[in-house]
């Protein structure tokens, strides 16, 4: 699904902020990445939804060789993917269900269905009372799990979340958590950016961890329990 060989990144004539990746994202699996501030955790997951192109290396996003591919195909590649931002960018014209609702619009699904999923879904994130508020009322966290929910609405095959987190309590956190494991039990590929390593220590999804501006080794919890 996603394939890094000897991927590298540098900004301008700077030092490489990401050396030497090489890693496989297969359909179906669930990683959690975690490094210090400023390891490189957005520029990676970047790459992956084809916002950064490497420096050098070859990156493959659905067997497609990004280096190579027909700029025009690219938009094609993303609406496969859903991204939760660190900043949200909900936008402010649109209502929190028409927000949730764009991507499957986008795609024309049926109109009906459309709206049952959406007001269930936010229903689940515990917005079901706010559909027809803008995202301007909402507080941080409210607006976070507007974002996840236009994330996942689409059933992505890669999801890609940025501290999809960072703005809500433990028991939200655990259940937005909890969330994209349903969505990674109907196949989609997950990969969540925490710093919240109390969070992660609750599930058993291999660790891929980001150092001194390179990828490590993932950590597989449940071969870590068994040994």
């Amino acid at each position: 699904m996603v394939r890094f060989e000897n991927v590298g990144v540098r900004y301008g004539v700077g030092p490489e902020v990401l050396r030497d990746i090489n890693l496989h994202i297969e359909p179906g699996s669930f990683y959690f990445l975690t490094g210090a501030s400023g390891a490189g955790k957005s520029s990676l997951l970047k790459l992956m939804y084809l916002a950064l192109l490497p420096s050098r290396g070859c990156i493959q996003v659905f067997g497609e060789d990004i280096s190579r591919t027909d700029r025009r195909k690219l938009p094609e590649l993303r609406r496969r993917i859903g991204v939760v931002f660190q900043d949200f960018r909900l936008l402010s014209n649109l209502s929190i269900f028409d927000n949730v609702a764009l991507p499957l619009r986008i795609a024309g699904d049926d109109e009906k269905r459309t709206r049952n999923n959406v007001a269930e879904l936010l229903d689940w994130v515990g917005l079901g009372a706010r559909l027809n508020d803008s995202p301007g009322t909402l507080s941080g966290g409210e607006q976070q799990r507007v974002a996840i929910a236009r994330a996942v609405i689409s059933k992505p095959a890669l999801l890609l979340a940025d501290e999809p987190t960072g703005n809500v309590d433990d028991r939200i956190a655990y259940r937005l958590l909890r969330l994209f494991e349903e969505l990674h039990r109907t196949g989609t590929a997950v990969v969540v950016a925490t710093h919240n390593d109390a969070l992660v220590r609750r599930f058993s999804h291999p660790t891929l961890v980001l150092a001194d501006n390179m990828l490590h080794t993932p950590v597989d919890k449940q071969s870590d329990s068994m040994a």
